[in-house]
């Protein structure tokens, strides 16, 4: 069924214009879709392709489209909405229903509050990634950070913006790079944010010595890319989400060279899988102590650190 076809009148039950002859008397009869009603149509359309959160996804597919916060929303639930206005919803609810990342539909993501540009260069930030930052909080004064694997940028504009730290920021991907050069820029950051295309540790200056180092690398296995949603396996870039046979290759010959760009007694935060902390907790890396774990919202592992001993 082609996107043109897949949000219609017909099979979704959202509006669309009455055209021809034959439909005078029937055209006089408007019936008016509020923005109520198309939540509703809408939620339903989405549950029915099989997408999570189709509520909340409804909700703020409908704000965006309709320039309004969320909130909003539910103070004009019996507001009428014009034809105009169901148009430019049409081919964003399509969307959505093929499962195409709610991110890049919208064209940006919340992290922490920052407005981070998403779109298919760079893994979505996560909303648990955001318990990085608590973290850092906690290690007192942090002058100069060092992110692998920035991605999208988030971490390193959400240490630049609340701890008022130097970032050093790096990714092996060009257009995530890219991506994170538009977000420093649309926070202003470039005077604390350092951009640089290394795969892993190979061109990050060696004569500099970090406070921390931080890396939200791939640790999916490659065994689990059955498992996963749509949104994630076709939305993020593969080389953002496979770690190799057990998820931590990259982790590994990191946690291995990473110890000669560390101020001593450096914290080294890496974000894991759920079990994944057994692993790293039975092996040894050169000059680096295994200190503890971090859950998340949900109670799952999400965090190994270590400290450069």
């Amino acid at each position: 069924m082609s996107e043109k076809t897949s949000f219609s009148a017909e099979n979704s039950h959202f509006p669309t214009p009455s055209h021809g002859r034959g439909h005078k008397f029937k055209s006089c009869i408007v019936h008016l879709e509020t923005i109520l009603s198309i939540l509703n149509k809408t939620t339903d359309f989405l549950q029915k392709h099989g997408v999570p959160n189709a509520k909340l996804d409804s909700q703020l597919l409908l704000a965006h489209g309709l320039g309004l916060k969320r909130m909003d929303l539910f103070l004009n639930f019996d507001r009428p909405l014009s034809e105009q206005e169901l148009a430019k919803l049409r081919p964003m609810v399509a969307r959505r229903a093929k499962r195409e990342p709610l991110q890049h539909i919208i064209g940006s993501v919340s992290f922490r509050g920052h407005e981070i540009k998403c779109d298919k260069r760079a893994l979505v930030p996560r909303h648990e990634t955001e318990l990085i930052l608590d973290m850092l909080m906690e290690k007192g004064k942090l002058e100069n950070i060092l992110d692998i694997g920035t991605g999208t940028g988030a971490i390193a504009i959400a240490a630049a913006l609340e701890l008022n730290a130097k970032v050093l920021a790096t990714d092996v991907s060009k257009e995530a790079l890219e991506l994170a050069k538009e977000n420093v820029a649309l926070h202003g950051l470039e005077n604390k944010i350092s951009l640089v295309h290394s795969d892993l540790l190979s061109d990050v200056p060696s004569d500099v010595k970090f406070d921390a180092l931080l890396a939200n690398l791939p640790y999916i296995p490659l065994s689990d890319a059955a498992n996963l949603q749509p949104e994630v396996l076709n939305g993020d870039p593969h080389l953002a989400l496979f770690g190799g046979a057990d998820g931590l290759e990259l982790i590994r010959k990191l946690l291995n060279t990473c110890a000669n760009y560390l101020k001593p007694n450096a914290p080294v935060i890496l974000e894991i899988a759920n079990g994944q902390e057994k692993i790293l907790q039975s092996e040894n890396f050169i000059d680096l102590k295994f200190t503890e774990i971090r859950k998340d919202y949900n109670e799952q592992v999400r965090f190994a650190v270590f400290n450069y001993a």
